[in-house]
């Protein structure tokens, strides 16, 4: 792995204010996936407009997987077609293959979130396939795309930890980024902390190191599974992220990731920044109600703090 790349490949910067962040809120589709009961579609409707009220001009709407895989995601293309009449609002949705690309493209998703794991184990229980096997058909998908001028993020699922094989160790990592950022100079790459046990000092010392080899384009996926969700989005931070995933309520865990529970919620991401005076384009008061709606949703486990602070709510 090579840690001093051209400097050439660091010249992509996603644009933003200067002294901002980017918020994609995940709770549409991270955060229900796991649910058991089927979550209504005007409920996941109901979110998304809760969201876009407060502000959140971002959101993973949901992912073009199998049914049978992920029952909650059936109803994405609905879902989608909802969220793509408020303006100005970027829809993400996951594809996992080369039928979910197919499926995206004709629902009319403005971006394409790809994934695979980091990990063997992680992926074979996620995928059902091997990370060559993932790879090989992810980079047919980032070349046509590339060619058709369709935005992507690429998500690297368990960059940190996976819940079968433990702490990664970081040059398995970087070879990874190393090869997925090698598909497209221009597209985004998502690190995840899909477990929720990456070290603040992991975190931040892994970003780093991307983004002395290529740039800032890399955004930052975080759990809260063991209560380090906010210092981890802190560590990324400091590091140079400017791109962050949360979800409104603190919904969400991967159903392949056995222990990983909810997202970093959304609206301690904000408390944070706020406190830091780094501005996140979102109504404090707008993003409480969207929280509240989130954390009711049957069969969800919400999680974060600030949802449960009186003085913060009056804030």
């Amino acid at each position: 792995m090579n840690d001093a790349l051209p400097s050439t490949r660091a010249a992509y910067a996603p644009p933003r204010p200067a002294g901002s962040v980017t918020l994609s809120d995940v709770a549409p589709r991270d955060g229900l996936q796991s649910i058991g009961p089927f979550v209504p579609t005007e409920t996941k409707v109901a979110i998304i407009r809760a969201l876009y009220d407060s502000g959140i001009r971002r959101m993973e709407i949901g992912s073009f997987v199998s049914p049978k895989a992920i029952p909650q995601m059936a109803d994405t293309a609905e879902v989608l077609r909802a969220a793509l009449d408020l303006p100005g609002l970027e829809c993400t949705v996951l594809v996992p293959n080369r039928r979910g690309y197919d499926m995206a493209l004709a629902a009319g998703a403005h971006r394409l979130g790809l994934f695979m794991s980091a990990t063997e184990s992680h992926n074979r229980s996620n995928l059902n396939r091997t990370r060559e096997e993932s790879f090989a058909d992810l980079a047919t998908i980032v070349r046509d795309a590339s060619a058709r001028g369709i935005a992507l993020r690429f998500n690297l699922s368990t960059v940190f930890h996976c819940p079968f094989e433990g702490v990664v160790p970081e040059e398995d990592a970087m070879d990874w980024i190393e090869r997925i950022m090698a598909l497209d100079p221009a597209m985004e790459i998502a690190l995840a902390d899909t477990t929720g046990n990456a070290s603040p000092d992991q975190v931040a010392r892994l970003f780093d190191r991307v983004h002395r080899s290529w740039g800032l384009r890399f955004a930052f996926h975080g759990h809260d599974t063991y209560g380090m969700g906010v210092a981890n989005v802190y560590a990324a931070y400091r590091a140079g992220v400017r791109i962050f995933d949360s979800a409104a309520g603190g919904l969400g865990g991967c159903p392949f990731a056995p222990g990983a529970t909810g997202n970093v919620a959304t609206e301690d991401v904000v408390w944070l920044f706020r406190r830091m005076g780094v501005e996140t384009g979102v109504n404090w008061a707008g993003l409480l109600k969207a929280a509240d709606i989130a954390a009711t949703v049957q069969g969800g486990t919400p999680g974060g703090r600030l949802r449960g602070v009186p003085a913060a709510r009056a804030a």
